[in-house]
């Protein structure tokens, strides 16, 4: 699938320095480096039928995914060492004898073109090569119970991004989706949040009281020494797989995501069931042939020198995603020898090429959000008859989270039937017959409905 590197050729003294070398290169000696314009394709797997809730495609999840036949990175040699790219030089700006004697002729005044730079604030790339090796943070605060007790390790850990200001995110999670104890399918789940030092302190005075009263009542902070910067989520990545495999090893499944999201906790629980939890497991909404953003006034923006391939390896979208705890812990390991990378999404994705797992697209995950189709445009799209067949919808604010919980769990509520069309793009597959179920395809080829509601990226 990728490209064979000779590694015969790597001395004593090199250092694997090249992000996607490193993803094939296992020889590589001396001292390890330790550091939207998204493109998307949805592909189909085919897996064994262990699960009750099938993937909306048709498939289960449960069997190692077939290789999706996306376009991988090529794998080039480790380089002994990086050059770091020096600051470009402002350009000239000597005007021409002409141009000069007709700008004296002429009142100057502000400029508000759109010709002007992108006020977008400037990322450090070469203060970032410098310190990515430093990937060893001191927890702050801990949580060395959370997966021990009397009833054991969790079979379900909900892992959530989090930064110290979003404490109202935090109680809305924990008071709908993200609630511990025994759920409906009688396994038990746990909960914590995740979360680094703020880089604006004065924006939350005593934010360290706050989250040490939070650790005491709840016992759900994992707080590291970094700071919470977009480019430091690679960070808080590395260091909640280290905690995984020393204080939550036995944990069943894992699910990870934003506090922004709404989850379906259940679906999730129904769609692991009879899932071999000695097995590898990755779960979510899946993006591939993804291509480095070279624009430098988004957000996402990487330089050629930082990473000089043309696409990333396939990754699941941040928002949320389902892993299980084998599949953690070997993660864990290939996330040391991978160079850190500066968009957390993609790093993981390394880390997954590296152990050599394709992640499996489900549907039912929506890290995008839930966009009105144009055939449909007066559709309500934040409808509780379509999150409660999701798994994971992100991009919602606490009150839309607080409120689609209560509408899901209001005994009143009447959906429309399964037979109809504009139901179906949110239906599973085994909840339609088979002749109804082609029909619903057939009118959906006919408009772009379903192509709007599974949004493609």
């Amino acid at each position: 699938m990728h490209a064979t590197v000779d590694c015969s050729s790597f001395n004593s003294g090199s250092r694997c320095l090249d992000l996607v070398a490193v993803l094939s290169c296992h020889c590589c000696v001396g001292t390890p480096s330790s550091g939207s314009m998204r493109s998307r394709r949805f592909m189909e797997h085919n897996f064994g039928a262990t699960s009750s809730r099938p993937l909306l495609s048709g498939a289960s999840v449960g069997q190692q995914t077939k290789p999706i036949p996306s376009k991988s990175p090529d794998i080039p040699l480790c380089k002994p060492e990086v050059q770091i790219k020096p600051k470009a030089q402002g350009l000239s700006k000597v005007k021409s004898q002409k141009a000069r004697s007709k700008a004296k002729s002429k009142f100057r005044q502000p400029s508000t073109t759109a010709s002007l730079q992108p006020t977008h604030a400037s990322f450090d790339f070469d203060d970032y090569l410098r310190k990515k090796d430093q990937r060893d943070f001191k927890l702050l605060i801990d949580q060395p119970t959370k997966c021990s007790g009397p009833e054991g390790a969790p079979y379900m850990l909900i892992a959530i991004k989090s930064v110290a200001t979003d404490f109202d995110k935090r109680q809305v999670v924990r008071r709908t989706w993200g609630r511990e104890g025994v759920s409906q399918k009688s396994v038990n789940v746990k909960r914590v949040f995740l979360l680094g030092v703020p880089q604006n302190q004065t924006a939350l005075p005593l934010w360290d009281k706050l989250l040490g009263y939070e650790s005491h009542t709840f016992r759900d902070i994992l707080l590291w020494d970094f700071e919470d910067t977009f480019f430091n989520l690679t960070l808080k990545e590395i260091h909640f797989l280290q905690w995984i495999n020393v204080s939550c090893p036995k944990v069943k499944f894992i699910f990870k995501g934003d506090a922004d999201v709404y989850v379906n906790i259940d679906n999730i629980l129904e769609m692991l069931e009879g899932q071999e939890i000695s097995k590898d497991l990755f779960v979510g909404d899946i993006i591939v042939n993804a291509k480095p953003i070279r624009r430098r006034n988004s957000k996402y923006f990487v330089p050629e020198y930082i990473y000089g391939q043309g696409i990333y390896p396939s990754y699941a979208g941040g928002g949320g995603f389902v892993m299980s705890g084998h599949t953690a812990l070997k993660l864990h390991l290939a996330c040391q020898e991978v160079e850190l990378f500066p968009i957390d999404d993609v790093f993981l994705g390394m880390c997954l090429l590296r152990i050599g797992l394709q992640p499996t697209r489900h549907e039912g995950f929506r890290t995008f959000g839930i966009v009105r189709p144009s055939a449909a445009p007066h559709l309500q799209v934040f409808d509780p008859c379509f999150y409660r067949e999701l798994m994971v919808v992100h991009s919602l604010t606490v009150p839309q989270i607080w409120l689609m919980w209560n509408l899901l769990h209001d005994p009143n509520l009447q959906c429309h039937s399964s037979q109809d069309p504009t139901v179906f793009p949110f239906l599973w597959s085994d909840k339609i017959g088979k002749k109804a179920k082609n029909k619903a395809k057939e009118k959906l080829r006919n408009n772009d409905y379903g192509m709007k509601v599974f949004v493609e990226h």
